[in-house]
């Protein structure tokens, strides 16, 4: 790290990870995978899909974590009857009682907090989708003509059913693309759903502590960014990236099941994702194994698969897992130190 005070902020992000997953373990059993994905997201900056069949607890999931943070939280339940206008809010006329003077105010929408809920996203026409893409990016809403900027730090975790076609409107690959990760959550073990059912059918009041504040937050968002990234790591996710694309020059086994690929987003994640991943367990230099670690979250909405893997049963996921198996890194893990000390990025 580049400082003492960084060493010091970046042992607290690491104790602050450990207590974050304590206190979310509370109330939600099992998916340590799916709690860590969360929290990378979130302390690189980043938005999060989550997937998953109903009864999954991702709305729990969700709230838990605001819960564990000195954040303000809001649900949008998304419906085929919102409109843009219930997220970011509307211009109304107000007249002054004294002057008799008219003018025009405006009221936030719900999307004004820091972490927002976007619930079963996909139920809404795409007009209304749209409506989050400028607060996902610039972090502003804008209303007549005026600019108004969004609490920091801000943060949309946004939920969808994917086994539910009818009713439904798929989320435009501008907008996916927005998302750090795609978070797919699998159902519990037998042991993990027995202890669920314990839980929730004792009589029971779990209270979540508060652990970290925005400012907190945004403070150990900026040590991520600061953790060094030698330049064999960040090639070896460029590759990665490079692999998922019909482009000259690329000899990936895969092309035959791609119909296009990731975008030089996918790598900015790639890295930062790394980052954050070896921050919170305790190190202070990115690896490949980071790298490996969020290239499924960060790869799958950014690859669409072609007719021959749709008609072999070929997933994003089953072309993303080829990928990282057939493409060597260039560095081994004993040098991975000396290797980042030397180089320029970072």
């Amino acid at each position: 790290m580049s400082s003492e005070n960084d060493a010091a902020a970046a042992a607290k992000l690491a104790e602050s990870y450990e207590l974050l997953q304590r206190e979310i373990g509370r109330v939600i059993v099992g998916q340590q995978e799916v709690v860590e994905q969360l929290l990378i997201s979130l302390f690189a900056g980043g938005h999060c899909l989550l997937e998953g069949v109903p009864g999954l607890a991702k709305t729990l999931m969700v709230r838990s974590l605001a819960n564990a943070l000195h954040l303000e939280f809001n649900r949008i339940q998304f419906t085929p009857d919102l409109m843009p206008s219930d997220i970011t809010g509307t211009e109304i006329i107000q007249e002054n009682r004294t002057t008799g003077e008219r003018a025009y105010r405006f009221v936030r929408g719900p999307i004004f907090s820091n972490v927002i809920l976007a619930d079963e996203i996909n139920r809404t026409p795409p007009k209304t989708q749209a409506a989050l893409l400028e607060s996902m990016q610039e972090k502003q809403v804008t209303a007549g003509g005026s600019k108004h900027p969004l609490p920091a730090p801000f943060f949309v975790l946004a939920t969808q059913n994917p086994i539910e076609q009818e009713g439904t409107y798929p989320l435009p690959e501008a907008q996916l693309d927005r998302f750090m990760f795609n978070v797919r959550i699998d159902y519990p073990s037998e042991r993990e759903e027995l202890e669920i059912v314990k839980r929730t059918t004792a009589d029971i009041d779990t209270q979540i502590t508060p652990l970290l504040t925005g400012e907190e937050i945004i403070q150990l968002s900026q040590v991520v960014r600061r953790v060094p990234v030698a330049d064999p790591v960040a090639q070896y996710a460029i590759r990665l990236v490079r692999l998922t694309r019909k482009v000259e020059g690329t000899t990936s086994p895969m092309a035959p099941y791609i119909q296009w690929g990731a975008g030089p987003r996918a790598s900015q994640f790639l890295v930062l994702g790394a980052k954050a991943r070896a921050i919170l367990h305790g190190r202070e230099f990115a690896t490949t194994d980071d790298v490996k670690a969020v290239a499924l979250p960060v790869l799958r909405h950014r690859i669409r698969t072609s007719f021959n893997a749709d008609a072999e049963g070929i997933t994003t996921d089953h072309v993303i897992q080829k990928i990282l198996e057939s493409t060597p890194t260039t560095i081994e893990d004993s040098n991975f130190a000396e290797a980042f000390r030397s180089s320029d990025a970072g």
